[in-house]
């Protein structure tokens, strides 16, 4: 206080002027309130009313094919105000009735307000026809992390949202279930098909997931018996994250994107069901992941089971793709864990993955397949790398490497391969292009690399292997080998 007044002193008669009158506003306005706009509450609220649907206002089931809801009971926050409920458009979870028209017309009157939620509520929802995002507008079920069902003993579904589509049933080049469109999102439910059942061959549908434009996004979604899964071409920038289910022809399929699109903790398994005749479709034909023109496209934390491709790399009318591939997992992949037609010249990345290729008798009887975890074709021109990465199961052989491009395999773990000939087959076998193999691990102690006449250039440089390195040349262009104990 001393300190101040001798501040005080100091000041020239026009300063100490004003200084008072600053006092005495400070005094007159004791109080300062901040009025929050009435639109946007606090982040803390927000979350405060996304507990209050997910936890208090649960479903009441009347049956298992039947739910209760209370209108009141479901309020939605978004950051543009309350969300639209479908309830208060005429939409019914009973099962029964058609929801198409009640859903559409809550979403256009969300982008008609220039975006914003609809918010659709635990039930059983029967869908006749499809339904359109609009730029700007969000589609939300209940679920607040990625739902998961395993039906295959027969069990309803009895708990969330559950969006079940029966148009295009007979195939699969109709209009998609859902479009998303530009800055479009997509939460928080299942897509179940009622129609499609668990036993024998699988019936075509439409995708169930289309991504058309700029930025749309789907997350915390369950495809439960989809026939064709999600499809993002021309979606730039497209997002697609924690994704669950059993798509029984194709899970996502990627084209026609020049900026960057992301994939991310997508998990495809049989939950739908494990009947050999669905199975033999699925394994026989199912691709988990298919990827045509893509520039930078980055994939993360992905695994599918039981195809009979893992992942796809193929040329279409647009051209083919590069990208980064960190943790991708695919088990029981009867044709191949991975197979390349086609790359662009920066390459296909790929690195800590974890693939295993095997025909087995007792989960897919009818399967006919000469499996191998890494298939490259003739068709490819690009390069395609593993770094860390883990080959595993029963298969014939690793890698069958074709094409002109160079395929490159550093730190990885050969595990065992010849298990379904047992015919001397090597873990690697190359018939054209270029092939360097750096500083992996060769655990079975047999013919581990061959390398076929028409081999461009080899590099295989600080290997170790069980036994003596057998390694199989009958090329006469040039080949390093180096350190290989």
């Amino acid at each position: 206080l001393l300190y101040l007044i001798r501040c005080f002193k100091r000041l020239s008669n026009m300063q100490r002027v004003c200084v008072i009158l600053f006092a005495v506003a400070l005094c007159a306005f004791p109080v300062f309130s901040f009025e929050r706009h009435p639109q946007r509450p606090f982040r803390g609220e927000q979350f405060a009313h996304r507990r209050a649907y997910t936890v208090a206002d649960r479903v009441n089931l009347r049956s298992s094919q039947e739910f209760k809801h209370e209108k009141e009971d479901y309020t939605v926050s978004s950051r543009n105000g309350p969300a639209l409920n479908v309830l208060d458009f005429g939409a019914k979870g009973d099962n029964k009735t058609d929801n198409t028209a009640a859903f559409q017309t809550a979403l256009n009157k969300a982008q008609s307000t220039g975006g914003g939620t609809v918010y659709a509520p635990p039930g059983l929802y029967r869908f006749a026809g499809s339904l359109n995002i609009a730029d700007g507008v969000t589609l939300q079920g209940s679920f607040n992390v990625i739902p998961s069902h395993d039906v295959r003993d027969g069990a309803p579904i009895t708990d969330g949202t559950v969006l079940m589509p029966t148009a295009g049933r007979g195939s699969g080049t109709g209009t998609p279930f859902i479009t998303i469109n530009s800055n479009a999102f997509a939460t928080g439910f299942v897509v179940f098909y009622p129609e499609q059942l668990p036993k024998g061959l699988p019936v075509p549908y439409p995708y169930a997931i289309s991504m058309t434009g700029n930025n749309a996004a789907i997350a915390d979604v369950e495809l439960l018996n989809a026939f064709n899964g999600i499809t993002a071409v021309s979606a730039h920038r497209h997002y697609i994250a924690r994704i669950q289910g059993q798509p029984l022809n194709v899970g996502i399929f990627v084209d026609e994107t020049y900026d960057i699109g992301r994939i991310e903790d997508v998990h495809f398994n049989p939950w739908f069901s494990c009947d050999p005749d669905l199975l033999f479709w699925q394994t026989t034909f199912g691709r988990a992941f298919v990827f045509g023109r893509s520039d930078w496209e980055y994939v993360f934390n992905t695994f599918a089971f039981g195809y009979a491709i893992g992942y796809h790399f193929i040329e279409t009318p647009t051209g083919s793709m590069n990208g980064n591939f960190l943790g991708l997992g695919s088990d029981l992949s009867v044709n191949a864990s991975v197979q390349v037609d086609a790359s662009q010249a920066p390459g296909i990345l790929i690195t800590n993955g974890e693939f295993t290729a095997f025909h087995d008798k007792g989960f897919t009887p009818k399967a006919v397949s000469d499996p191998a975890q890494v298939v490259v074709s003739a068709s490819n021109t690009g390069p395609v790398q593993f770094v860390n990465t883990a080959f595993w199961g029963p298969t014939n052989s690793v890698a069958r490497l074709y094409g002109t491009g160079t395929v490159s395999f550093q730190s990885c773990t050969f595990v065992n391969w010849d298990q379904v000939h047992h015919d001397g087959t090597a873990a690697i076998r190359s018939f054209d292009g270029n092939l360097i193999v750096q500083g992996s691990n060769f655990q079975q102690d047999s013919p581990a690399i061959e390398l076929g006449p028409a081999t461009k250039k080899a590099s295989i440089i600080g290997n170790v292997f069980k036994g003596t390195p057998k390694i199989i040349s009958r090329t006469t262009n040039p080949v390093s080998q180096l350190g290989n104990v």
